[in-house]
Parts: structure tokens; C-alpha cells; sequence
């Protein structure tokens, strides 16, 4: 049985390790919030845009632009892995990458699969995997995202599309649902799936005619070579949002349960050490009792 200034030690121990909890879930539920707030902001433009692109398309065919044409036969994919760049998240990198893990052992056997890594907890897994690493971006997630890394990024997927250099691209991330949770979704963003989806996105009747019509000019077949790339950049940056915003969710809820278990704890050692002190009471009392009744034998 540990002695009291053992089980004394522990509980300072697991009072201080809940001070960090309890700070790090505040800091998390700070940055989650302002992480939401960009989230939320961003989504009128992405929703506008895709109700005009989708309203254009209707005057385009679906081989309009080369970025819509499926390849005959597909060899070489590349998968986008949106992870964290820091742990303490609980199992929230652990699902990401079990699901580009699972998508690829079943959808892309056989094929030459490259990843693209947006944080380092991802590129730490593809190091160690088979496929390989096209490129990376650090210290992206979690901060301030700024768009230009999302166009530039898929601005070099997109050349690489149309170069031949790869058939497919397919986007692995983190869909903010609410506070408590978070799944991990796959999107394909090369070829674009085609203009009825990329319509569909919008939250408006199913019926085409519910869409509203938009005088083009110039032709429709050119403001489409314009904005499907820029609806490839706003999947990426959307997808980086959602993440961002899944990670100190994630967090925050790791710590809070972090933070309950080190209470816990504490009522569990503060039983043992009111036990141990009191056996000790009792020892002492019966070594006195036991003396006095040896003095008057």
C-alpha cells in the first residue's frame, strides 16, 4: 500500500496536470469560436458561387472545360490529407487518416497514389506509408488560414491535371458538424464530378427552374474555363476551414473529458489517502492502548 506522502504527492500531481487541461480547453473553446466565426463567413460566397455556377451551367456542355472531362483510364491519383499539425485532439487525426487509409486499400488498389499533406500529424503517417509524398503544408491548420494557400496549392493540382501528371484528385478533411461533432468526409475535386453536382451543392429546390437565370458575357463556355478553377480552390479552402475549426472541437472536448478524468482521480486518491491516514490513526491508537495496558500489567 503507498505510503501518505506518496498518495499526497500523486494528488498534487494530478491537480496541476488539471490546470493544464482545464487552460488548454479554454484556449481551444477561445480559437474555436473565432476559427467557426471565418467558417460561417465564408460560407455565403462558396454558397453564391456555386448557385452561379451552377446556373451558367446550363448553357454549357459537361466537356465545356478539360477540368470536367474524365480521363479514359485512370493510373496515377492524388489524395489531399487535411490532418492537424498538433496532437492532444484526441482521436481526431487517427480517423483522418484511417479514412484516406481505407479509401485507397479499397477504391485505388493498383493505382500509383500520391498525397498532398496539410499538416504535419498527416505527413508524420505518410512518411512511414508507401505512397508518395507530391508535397506538403505545415503549420497551415489551425491558425489563420489564408486563402492563397488553398489557390496555390490547387492551382498546382490543376496544372497537373491538365499536364497528364495525374488523373484524379481526391480531397480527405474534416466536416464540422457541431461542437461535439466532427466526421471525417472525402470529396473528389479532379475532374470535377460535373456542373448538375456542382449546382446541387446550393440549397435550393431541385428543380433547375428554381435556379435563376444570369445573362453571360462573355460566352458561358468562357466564364466556366474562369470559375471552375476558383471552385477548386474554394473546395480546398472550405475544406481547410471545416478542419481547423473540427480540430479545436476536437480539442476542446479531449480536454474537457481530460479535465473530468483528473477530478475523478483526485476523489479516487483523496479516499485513499483518508484511508491510509486513518489506518495509521488506528495503529497508532492500538500501540498506545497496547503500552498503557502493558505498563499496568
Amino acid at each position: 500500500m503507498a505510503t501518505l506522502k506518496e498518495v499526497k504527492v500523486k494528488i498534487v500531481s494530478v491537480k496541476k496536470t488539471k490546470q493544464i487541461t482545464s487552460a488548454m480547453k479554454m484556449v481551444a473553446t477561445s480559437r474555436l469560436r473565432g476559427a467557426q466565426m471565418s467558417m460561417e463567413a465564408f460560407m455565403p460566397y462558396a454558397s453564391k458561387f456555386a448557385e452561379v455556377l451552377g446556373s451558367i451551367s446550363g448553357n454549357a456542355a459537361n466537356d465545356a472545360s478539360p477540368l470536367l472531362v474524365a480521363k479514359e483510364e485512370v493510373k496515377k491519383v492524388s489524395v489531399i490529407l487535411c490532418t492537424s499539425d498538433r496532437g492532444l485532439c484526441g482521436g481526431f487525426n487517427v480517423h483522418l487518416i484511417k479514412k484516406a487509409e481505407q479509401f485507397i486499400q479499397s477504391e485505388l488498389q493498383g493505382k500509383d497514389v500520391q498525397l498532398i499533406c496539410f499538416g504535419k500529424r498527416g505527413r508524420d503517417w505518410a512518411k512511414k506509408s508507401p505512397f508518395e509524398i507530391e508535397d506538403e503544408y505545415l503549420d497551415v491548420v489551425g491558425g489563420k488560414i489564408d486563402f492563397s494557400v488553398a489557390s496555390s496549392s490547387g492551382q498546382k493540382m490543376i496544372d497537373s491535371f491538365l499536364e497528364g501528371a495525374v488523373d484524379e484528385v481526391y480531397l480527405v478533411y474534416s466536416e464540422f458538424i457541431s461542437m461535439a461533432i466532427q466526421k471525417p468526409a472525402l470529396k473528389q475535386i479532379l475532374p470535377i464530378p460535373s456542373l448538375e453536382d456542382v449546382a446541387g451543392e446550393t440549397q435550393v429546390d431541385e428543380d433547375s427552374s428554381n435556379l435563376p437565370e444570369h445573362i453571360c458575357e462573355p460566352s458561358s463556355v468562357t466564364l466556366l474555363g474562369e470559375m471552375l478553377p476558383k471552385n477548386v480552390f474554394i473546395q480546398i479552402y472550405d475544406a481547410l476551414l471545416q478542419t481547423s475549426t473540427s480540430e479545436h472541437g476536437a480539442r476542446m472536448t479531449a480536454m474537457e473529458n481530460a479535465t473530468k478524468a483528473c477530478e475523478d482521480m483526485v476523489d479516487e486518491l483523496q479516499t485513499t489517502y483518508n484511508k491510509a491516514r486513518q489506518a495509521g490513526i488506528t495503529a497508532d491508537l492500538m500501540d498506545i492502548v497496547g503500552g498503557a495496558e502493558a505498563i499496568k500489567g
